[in-house]
């Protein structure tokens, strides 16, 4: 027979079988008390509770009790609101993975205190035990179809997150017409942003008054994304600004001609934008943007690449 320590105090609470009924948990399909809870109910300290058991290990086989595992450890944690897994009272803190003991183990570890309150509280445990067997049993079909319906809500949860994921990836701001006034350089910007980098494979751009600020631009687009640019002699760009661009965002290939009056993006030879503002100048004034579905515009514009000469600025 073992003794340990208990706590001196007047009046020794006897734990009722509703609060003892608060303490027993599922780990590994059996019905569990913690050893800090343990303790707790026989008014002793976990360590006496954990040294009991040591000393007298023959008397407890697994399934009597067991240590539990990290991820059980972390999983029976967050099923306790007021944690006695870290408690810092006079039943000990957590140093190590907690023990666990079934309804055996508990009447085991009580044949091994001799005290009058051991008895007394391990009639409760047993009773305890026994109300749970009963209410898992009476209503073992309702809990199989409260854990059907949760698995069902998980899959509709997850196949939520997959159809929203899916929207957000494939989420584009559809162009059709959007005007930006004076101040909104940076809006302007962005959409333009936006523009460039839904092309795919090539990017046709007409403007006769560009500077060096296109590169900025341009240097968003994506991996091999051949870009071909029309200006007048306008252009403020120079032949070592492309080459400089181009060793490090190929290929931009620039072409001066004056058969352009308007300012065109055109993306991938099918989607066609007119910009209202040169954009070197976007935000500065009052200028709109339009999405134009006129497929003979960009047909004639690639007709037109024929008879332009592009200079060589590899």
């Amino acid at each position: 027979m073992e003794e340990n320590k208990l706590v001196n105090t007047e009046a020794i609470e006897i734990y009722n079988k509703e609060k003892i009924r608060s303490m027993i948990y599922e780990v590994r399909g059996k019905q569990v008390i913690m050893d800090s809870d343990v303790a707790r109910l026989y008014h002793t300290e976990t360590r006496n509770i954990n040294q009991t058991v040591k000393r007298n290990i023959e008397r407890f086989p697994e399934r009597f009790c067991f240590r539990l595992t990290w991820d059980e450890f972390k999983n029976l944690k967050s099923q306790i609101v007021t944690s006695s897994l870290e408690s810092k009272n006079d039943y000990g803190g957590r140093r190590k993975l907690p023990l666990v003991f079934t309804e055996q183990g508990i009447a085991m570890i009580s044949a091994l205190i001799r005290s009058e309150i051991a008895i007394k509280t391990s009639i409760n445990i047993m009773d305890a035990f026994i109300e749970m067997r009963k209410f898992i049993s009476n209503n073992a079909n309702m809990l199989n179809r409260l854990t059907t319906v949760e698995y069902k809500l998980l899959e509709h949860d997850k196949k939520f997150d997959e159809v929203f994921n899916e929207l957000q990836n494939n989420k584009e701001e559809k162009v059709t017409s959007k005007i930006f006034y004076n101040g909104q350089i940076y809006d302007a910007y962005s959409l333009i942003i936006k523009i460039i980098k839904e092309a795919k494979e090539k990017i046709l751009i007409i403007d006769n008054y560009i500077d060096d600020t296109i590169l900025e631009m341009l240097s968003k687009k994506n991996k091999e994304v051949e870009v071909v640019v029309l200006t007048s002699n306008n252009c403020n760009l120079t032949k070592l600004d492309i080459q400089k661009f181009n060793k490090q965002y190929p290929t931009l290939n620039l072409s001066k001609t004056s058969i352009f009056h308007d300012r065109f993006i055109v993306i991938d030879n099918k989607n066609l934008y007119h910009i209202g503002a040169s954009l070197k100048d976007l935000g500065k004034k009052c200028f709109g943007i339009n999405k134009i579905e006129d497929i003979n515009f960009i047909k004639n514009a690639e007709q037109n690449f024929e008879n332009i000469k592009f200079d060589n600025y590899t």
